[in-house]
């Protein structure tokens, strides 16, 4: 068998379908992986190995049948975010109050990559309820990243970039509030897509900020981004925020000559923002514009109130979605002969960290009568303002260009006594999040010290093919 660990999933289903290695044996290799190279990142909190060899059994079977056709994820290995619900397999969200937590369903994005053939095998490491920016909130320990265990692979999907940018599996399910798969992409080297809100299903994805969270993937190669995102894409009964688009082949038409029109916001560029990473920023514009595009300064001036609108909208919401956990319905109970009210405190005081209950108490907060339109009302007039201002820049360009994150991965610990600092992280993805657009994070160039260093395509509504182009020439101009 070829090098697994440089294998792409376009590569895996060309193999596994011509019966040239059987899924059975990739499988068994990702899994071997999973335990050697994935627990000293602590990248995983649930490996699925007897249910992953059992998919691969059934896979290999359809191979030899001849009934393998129509399959585009045929034996590829993919893990998922441990906020996407798995059946009878524990969806924790990093957190001890669903530690014994076992959904009997599963996420719609996960029945999907499923019904595409792929295997399952394992769910990955989080920050708690997804909120962090780092990944070191899990009350199942930090996630280190594979390129340096000293640095964060960023959050909150940190446990999915750190399996693929190891090699442990091509493909992986990450998901999105505000920049949890676009930074830790940036962070890891990889490509990190934030799709359109509403193109793929939320059913099955733990709530967080329901109004921005989106099943997001992951991936070492833009073809296979554009494979998985076909795959989970499409619009969902059981999800009445999922909408209906007209669907085009992303992986055949990924390719392209077209050339673009691409504002760079020149309100990105400010104190605070790494020289490397504007470096790198601007060299690739230099090259795409040497490649036809055309590149124009535009201004988003709404951007530098993003931080503050996202840290009252995104609180304010999971502090009504966490209010679900009691001890009553499912999850932790920390009953004894307390009371009621008594029992509710326990359970919650036990079962959240610290940065899940700061966010619960500054969104409880924003929400309370005399402080509702002072902060949540502005908040959500902002993020108004900001969509408007959106419409009319793609009005005058094709896509933007940005960076991902205003720095490079950062020290582990770094960050963590200063959570201003933290939120700062997402400056230059919250944007995208809050106003439904799609994003991508591409890996293009280094710092000094070899960390790699994203930068960031962001395209209008449901045109996520652009960015899957802009991103294949970008990765041809080298």
């Amino acid at each position: 068998m070829p090098d697994y660990q440089q294998l792409t999933a376009v590569e895996i289903v060309s193999l596994v379908s011509q019966g040239e290695v059987s899924a059975v044996e990739i499988t068994r290799e990702a899994l071997q992986l999973a335990e050697a190279e994935g627990e000293p990142l602590n990248a995983f909190i649930t490996l699925c190995k007897d249910r992953a060899l059992e998919q691969a059994v059934a896979i290999d079977k359809r191979v030899r049948d001849d009934m393998a056709d129509g399959l585009p994820l045929l034996g590829v290995p993919v893990s998922i975010k441990d906020n996407l619900c798995y059946r009878d397999y524990p969806t924790t969200c990093g957190s001890h109050i669903l530690e014994d937590y076992n959904p009997p369903y599963d996420a719609t994005a996960v029945s999907r990559l499923i019904k595409a053939g792929a295997v399952i095998i394992g769910k990955t490491n989080m920050d708690e309820f997804a909120m962090g920016s780092s990944s070191e909130t899990s009350y199942f320990g930090v996630v280190k990243n594979p390129l340096d265990q000293s640095l964060t692979a960023g959050g909150s999907s940190g446990g999915s970039a750190a399996v693929v940018a190891q090699g442990i599996v091509p493909v992986a399910l990450g998901s999105e509030t505000g920049g949890s798969v676009r930074q830790p992409a940036s962070f890891c080297g990889l490509y990190g897509l934030k799709p359109t809100y509403g193109s793929v299903s939320r059913y099955g994805l733990v709530a967080y900020c329901s109004s921005t969270d989106v099943v997001s993937p992951f991936a070492r190669d833009v073809y296979d981004l554009a494979l998985i995102f076909d795959v989970i894409c499409g619009e969902d009964n059981n999800d009445a925020t999922s909408i209906s688009f007209d669907r085009v082949d992303y992986v055949k038409d990924a390719e392209s000559n077209r050339k673009y029109r691409i504002g760079m916001v020149k309100e990105h560029y400010v104190e605070g923002l790494d020289p490397q990473v504007e470096s790198v920023v601007r060299e690739a514009a230099s090259k795409l514009e040497r490649d036809g595009h055309t590149i124009v300064e535009i201004s988003l001036p709404s951007g530098k109130y993003a931080v503050a609108m996202h840290y009252i909208i995104a609180p304010a919401e999971a502090s009504t979605n966490l209010a679900r956990y009691d001890g009553v319905r499912y999850g932790l109970r920390e009953a004894g002969d307390r009371e009621l009210d008594e029992m509710y405190a326990a359970t919650r005081e036990a079962g959240f960290g610290r940065e899940v209950k700061r966010r619960i108490m500054l969104g409880t907060y924003v929400l309370a009568s005399g402080y509702y339109d002072r902060y949540y009302v502005k908040a959500m007039e902002v993020r108004e303002l900001m969509r408007r201002e959106f419409e009319e820049v793609f009005k005058e360009v094709d896509l933007l260009i940005s960076p991902t994150a205003p720095t490079p991965a950062f020290k582990l610990g770094e960050k963590t006594h200063d959570p201003l600092a933290m939120y700062l992280s997402d400056i230059y993805t919250i944007p995208a999040s809050q106003t439904g657009v799609p994003a991508l994070s591409v890996p293009f160039g280094q710092a000094e010290d070899g960390r790699p260093i994203g930068v960031q395509f962001t395209a209008p509504w449901l045109d996520e093919l652009s960015l899957f182009r802009i991103a294949h020439r970008l990765d041809h101009l080298g």
